[in-house]
């Protein structure tokens, strides 16, 4: 499978390339936020989050390769809540994390809206970068889980191309990694995770502004997205003021997010909670400013 993908995108790469001039192109910049929210997930406090991407652009293909992080306030101080052991050797052996900045590598292609790519998102927590066990490997003789990375396939369609709407939708699934759930016999399976998102912007050009909307379904039972069945995961407002400037772009933005599955008044807003407990709360909001190049 993954050979014929990579196939296919070659190909439709190359045919692309022949019908228009391509040119390099790339994105840099980063954020500063208020709260990590990651598909209407709370993932963290206060963190600066970096951009970077390369590739080419044409009249009808693109190409891009990039790397993104994020540093947390709140990571120089987490911990995991494990406890400490002693390995073979005798050495008492601290599993808790206490900086855990995430790294993700991403790679995508598009040729006439179309898109496919490829998202890696890996845990700067010493478990490998890449994992590709079976669902039985997924957990050590201590029933802990080898690898918090995961990799997902996704693939999407743009409706500016055609239709001049700056609307889109994606299908992301998980193929590697952290992800499972449990089935009635008590035991981890593979749940190969699952995410669609629609989403829409407008652009008020005279005023600088851009306002979004996001829809965020995942399909079926999901530890990753914390639903049991098909469920709505996310519904998300954002509002964006951009400012030209001579040597870079300057945005100011703010941004709820409400995952109406299982919603209820104790969760809904979980007050004067650590993250531990914000990795639950189903409202959320970020406001943050970014500058790009």
């Amino acid at each position: 499978m993954k050979k014929i993908l990579l196939a296919g995108v070659l190909l439709l790469s190359c045919a692309a390339m022949v019908k228009a001039d391509v040119e390099f192109a790339y994105d840099a910049g980063a954020e500063v936020v208020s709260a990590y929210i990651w598909r209407g997930q709370y993932n963290g406090g206060l963190s600066f989050q970096p951009d970077l991407e390369v590739g080419y652009d044409g009249d009808l293909t693109s190409f891009r390769v990039g790397v993104w992080g994020n540093i947390g306030a709140s990571d120089w101080r987490f911990k995991r809540g494990l406890a400490t052991y002693v390995n073979e050797d005798g050495d008492e052996i601290d599993p808790n994390t206490r900086f855990m900045p995430e790294l993700d590598v991403m790679l995508n292609f598009s040729v006439v809206g179309l898109s496919v790519g490829m998202n890696h998102y890996y845990y700067c927590d010493g478990s490998n970068f890449l994992s590709w066990k079976k669902d039985a490997e997924l957990f050590d003789a201590d029933g802990n889980v080898n690898t918090t990375s995961t990799t997902e396939l996704w693939a999407g369609y743009s409706f500016e191309h055609f239709f001049d709407v700056d609307a889109y939708i994606n299908w992301y699934t998980t193929v590697a990694g952290n992800d499972f759930v449990w089935n009635e016999d008590g035991e981890a399976k593979r749940a190969w995770s699952s995410y669609i998102e629609l989403g829409y912007n407008y652009n008020w050009e005279d005023l600088g502004l851009t306002f979004g909307g996001q829809l965020g379904i995942s399909p079926w039972a999901s530890d990753l997205y914390g639903n049991s069945k098909f469920a709505v995961t996310n519904i998300s407002l954002r509002l964006e003021k951009s400012f030209d400037l001579d040597v870079c772009s300057l945005s100011l933005f703010a941004q709820g997010s409400l995952n109406p599955d299982g919603v209820n008044k104790e969760n809904a807003y979980i007050k004067g909670s650590g993250d531990e407990k914000l990795y639950n709360q189903k409202l959320n909001g970020v406001i943050g400013v970014g500058v790009w190049f």
